[in-house]
Parts: C-alpha cells; sequence; structure tokens
C-alpha cells in the first residue's frame, strides 16, 4: 500500500479551503493546507467582509440627513479615508488570525507558499522548491477579477482588489460592471462623497436578478446622485499629464475621472497550477471540471468554491467543503445543493432574493402567481427620504409553492436569509398567509399581500 506524507493536501487558505483542512484534521486526518498570499480568502481579505464595512462606512452621510426629520441636530463632521482603512485592516488581521487558529487547533499544518501540482498525488511548494505526497487533493484557490487586457489602457485601471487599499479617496470614479461588485462598489464610493458613474454593457444593472428589483434600484441610485450608462462599453482608457484618466466610451463620451475601476467579472484561479501535469480537466474558463460530488475526472483531486464556477459565494464554497469532507471521510457521500441559494446585493437600498425571478419562473411553471408591494417604508416617513421599498413574491398556481422572493430596500439581505428557509423548505402562498405579521416592520408585507398583483401564463401576462 502506498504511503503518502498526507491524508489530505488543500491547495488554497479561502472559505472552502479552511474549512475542509480544519474538519477533516479534526476528524484526525493528516492535513496540510497551503497558501500563498492570506488566509481567508478573497471572503475574508479582499471581498465580503471588507466591502461590508465600506458599505456601513458609505451609509452614515444618509443616517445624518435622515436624524433632523427625529429631532436630532449633528454637528459639523468629516471623513477620512486614511482611518477607515487602517480598522478595516485591522478587522481583517484579526480574522486571519482566527482563520489560522482554527486549522492550528485542529491539528493541520500549515504551509506558506504556492503550491503545484506535480502529478495525482504529488505537490511541489514552490518557496522551497520541496516536494511532498497526499493520498487526496483538494483544490480551493478561488478566482480573480477579470482584467480585460483587450481594452488599450487597461494597466491604469483598478479592480476590487486595490479598491480596498488606495491610498487616497478619489474625488471621481467610473466603474465598469453591472454585476454584484460594480453595483455595490459604485454605492460605496457615492456615499463616501466621491462622484461616481456606473457603466454596464447590459440593458439593465444586475442581469441575474429579478426584473422589478433591478429597475428600481436602478431608479433609486440615480435619484441619489450616481450617474448609471447602460448599453455602453470602454473603448479606451488614456492617462493625462496631470494624472487623471480619461474613460472613452463608444457614445462618443469622454469621463475624466481619478480612478477607472473594472468590475467585469471574475476568473477562476487555475493558471500555472499545474492541473495538465495532473490530468485535470478544465472549461473554456480555466474552471476545473467536477462531478455532483466535487470530484474531478482525476479520482484522488477535488475542487470547490469559485474555482469550480458553480455558484460564486462564500457561503456555498464552505457547504461544498462540508459535502466533501462527508463523502470522503465520513461514508456519508453528500452532493452539494445549489437551488434556491439565497443572496443579497449590498447596494443602497440592499437587495435580497432566494429562488426564481419571475423571468425564470415563468419558463419553468405553467401559470403564476405574483405578489407585489411597492412602499415608503416607516422609517423614511419622518426623515423625509422619498426611498421606496419593493417586495415580490413568486407563485406557482398549480402547487401553492412560493418559488421566488425578492425584496429592496433596508436589511433586504437580512429578510433574504429568513426568506431562505421558507422558499428551501417549500412553504406555500397558504403558510406565508397563516403566518402572523410583526407589527410595525416592513418585512409584515411579505405575509400581509393576499391577493395577486396579476398572473403569468404560459409566460403571457394575463388580468
Amino acid at each position: 500500500m502506498t504511503q503518502y506524507d498526507y491524508d489530505l493536501f488543500v491547495i488554497g487558505g479561502g472559505s472552502g479551503g479552511v474549512r475542509a483542512g480544519r474538519v477533516a484534521a479534526s476528524l484526525g486526518k493528516r492535513v496540510a493546507i497551503a497558501e500563498e498570499y492570506r488566509f481567508g480568502g478573497t471572503c475574508v481579505i479582499r471581498g465580503c467582509v471588507p466591502k461590508k464595512l465600506f458599505v456601513y462606512a458609505s451609509q452614515f452621510p444618509e443616517h445624518f440627513e435622515d436624524a433632523a426629520g427625529y429631532g436630532w441636530t449633528v454637528g459639523e463632521r468629516s471623513f477620512d479615508w486614511k482611518t477607515l482603512i487602517a480598522n478595516k485592516d485591522k478587522e481583517i488581521a484579526r480574522l486571519e488570525g482566527l482563520y489560522r487558529k482554527g486549522l492550528e487547533n485542529a491539528g493541520a499544518t500549515i504551509i506558506e507558499s504556492r503550491a503545484v501540482l506535480e502529478d495525482a498525488h504529488t505537490i511541489r511548494l514552490q518557496k522551497d522548491g520541496r516536494t511532498v505526497t497526499a493520498e487526496t487533493i483538494l483544490i480551493a484557490t478561488g478566482g480573480h477579477p477579470s482584467l480585460h487586457p483587450a481594452l488599450p489602457g487597461h494597466e491604469h485601471c483598478i479592480t476590487s482588489d486595490e479598491a480596498f487599499h488606495l491610498e487616497e479617496l478619489p474625488k471621481a470614479i467610473v466603474i465598469a460592471g453591472g454585476g454584484y461588485i460594480g453595483v455595490e462598489f459604485a454605492n460605496i464610493f457615492h456615499g463616501l462623497g466621491v462622484e461616481t458613474t456606473l457603466i454596464y454593457r447590459g440593458k439593465e444593472i444586475l442581469g441575474r436578478f429579478d426584473k422589478d428589483l433591478r429597475t428600481a434600484l436602478h431608479v433609486e441610485m440615480e435619484a441619489k446622485g450616481i450617474k448609471v450608462l447602460c448599453k455602453e462599453i470602454f473603448t479606451k482608457i488614456e492617462k493625462r499629464p496631470d494624472g487623471r484618466l480619461e474613460a472613452h466610451t463608444n457614445a462618443d463620451r469622454t469621463l475624466v475621472v481619478d480612478q477607472v475601476m473594472l468590475a467585469i467579472g471574475r476568473q477562476p484561479n487555475t493558471s500555472g497550477l499545474g492541473l495538465d501535469r495532473a490530468g485535470v480537466t478544465t472549461g473554456p474558463k480555466g474552471e476545473i471540471i467536477v462531478d455532483d460530488y466535487s470530484r474531478t475526472n482525476v479520482e484522488n483531486i477535488y475542487a470547490v468554491g469559485d474555482v469550480t464556477d458553480r455558484v460564486q459565494l462564500t457561503p456555498v464554497a464552505i457547504h461544498e467543503a462540508m459535502c466533501f469532507v462527508d463523502t470522503v471521510y465520513r461514508g456519508k457521500p453528500t452532493k452539494p445543493d445549489h437551488e434556491a441559494v439565497a443572496t443579497a446585493v449590498f447596494s443602497q437600498p440592499e437587495l435580497g432574493t432566494v429562488g426564481l425571478s419571475e423571468e425564470d419562473a415563468a419558463k419553468k411553471y405553467d401559470e403564476l402567481e405574483i405578489y407585489k408591494a411597492t412602499f415608503r417604508p416607516m422609517r423614511h416617513t419622518l426623515s423625509g427620504r422619498m426611498e421606496k421599498m419593493v417586495m415580490k413574491l413568486i407563485v406557482d398556481a398549480a402547487s401553492r409553492r412560493v418559488v421566488g422572493a425578492h425584496v429592496l430596500g433596508v436589511d433586504a439581505g437580512e429578510m433574504a436569509q429568513l426568506l431562505g428557509i421558507a422558499v428551501k423548505a417549500k412553504l406555500t402562498k397558504e403558510d406565508f398567509d397563516a403566518t402572523m405579521a410583526v407589527h410595525p416592520t416592513a418585512a409584515e408585507e411579505l405575509v400581509t399581500m393576499y391577493q395577486p398583483s396579476y398572473r403569468v401564463k404560459n409566460g403571457e401576462l394575463i388580468a
């Protein structure tokens, strides 16, 4: 029987890799985990966590404005970008320490090095050139922002990675991309006082979300002062002698800004990983192809998280990691469940969603009932803010199941998490109706929409 240095070798110290390594080590397996940068991965180091801290920071100007309607007088105020960056960095360092401590306490070996495959069981550690072997290998290297090398002047642009470490807050920025990252950063920079433009090649921002919420968010963003340019792309970026940038578009528009940010998607981190030497199959974007159990075409090599380009969300990577551990080490073959994944866009206002959009549901079900409410939430009545909330339930008319739930407004992300339980449990509209409302809340609207706003049959709107 072949003897290996480790039972499991994990390449990548992000949320998925760390969870798999820590749990496998706690089960008594000999585990090593290699990370070339910092433990915590995209989410903790340069993604969800610092982004949410920036979101909180950017919301304070509206809080200060709203306070007056409630009798508060807010005095002179100012914002210091460097203080935010320093405090963010301190929190990220704390969280990274917790990730490392969890691995150490479980008995995993931490290796600070880039690791590449030499064959199906051999890994080379590039820091010192030595090789180690493992019975099972898990690849959890995540992804990175797309850099758009075909764009003339792309070298002058930043991505979300650099946005977390800017030396100075720009006075003006243009952001390319209408997905999560572009929309969230547009709201962040605007909230911090930056003149902000969002440019997107599609007809409407947030293409995979329900149309009503996408449109409503677009309206609210423009009402706040964010310029949103749809069906438009960059043609070139030029740097001026004064250091500012000129962003030229296909609409003969020139935007003069301090920073140009590209938020046009993410690519799997598989380049130079040695996958070809190990015989691992990849897809057109470089993503690792896996089966229902996260196994590659090579029997002992698995992959989880963004590197597989299935659902690019941190909780999904963690879920896939736990399914991997159940399958390989607990004798319980478990397929990751990617259906009805709740998610949120931390725009301002927030967008929370779970299940199918109206457009997707209409393709799957013969007849739908749509319940929709648009209203000004109570918290805005005294402040004078005109921002509206939108709530929408998508119901399969035949089974009465709520197959989609969507919220735009304050705390929409928190609501989406709880709505996720109901949609995942396949609850019906009658279950929602039978649930007592919590009053006065915005969320009570979700259980008090008794009559459908309209119906959709065979993809067509009916009365």
